[in-house]
């Protein structure tokens, strides 16, 4: 729990790290820390819905990837980036999907989630997305020109 004596703040209850209530009083019973935070604040990480991490471009690959990226982000007060999973020609979604999950596992150290960039749409993409959609994908991107 996060309290303040400050006439405009409210008490924060946090269940297994996230916001699960917030009120003028709550209770402290069963409080496992309380953390005083009067004359501070206290504010929601930031989400950054659109970056390019370990992505190859025009031969090369952007500088940063998922560990030292999202690093960056979370000294900068980010907690939550959607980056792309880009399909190469030939490639199904789920095959984009899973070499970015790859790329994100075990450097990624904040939240993080995928629009997927589609460069080859055939009928069988087309029936990928909803599965996609219910594993959290949020976009699909596809280039018209």
């Amino acid at each position: 729990m996060v309290t303040s004596t400050d006439t405009y703040a409210s008490d924060i209850g946090i269940v297994n790290g996230k916001i699960a209530a917030i009120a003028q009083l709550l209770p402290v019973e069963n409080t496992g820390k309380i953390v005083e935070a009067a004359e501070r604040m206290v504010m929601p990480g930031g989400v950054d819905a659109h970056t390019h991490l370990d992505m190859p471009f025009g031969g090369t690959t952007s500088a940063d990837d998922f560990e030292t990226g999202t690093i960056a982000a979370a000294f900068g007060g980010t907690t939550t980036l959607i980056d792309f999973a880009i399909q190469t020609k030939g490639q199904s979604l789920r095959q984009a999907f899973e070499t970015w999950m790859k790329k994100a596992d075990r450097k990624a150290a904040i939240d993080y989630a995928f629009h997927c960039i589609i460069t080859d749409l055939g009928d069988a993409q087309l029936e990928e997305m909803g599965t996609l959609i219910h594993e959290g994908v949020s976009s699909f991107k596809l280039f018209m020109a």
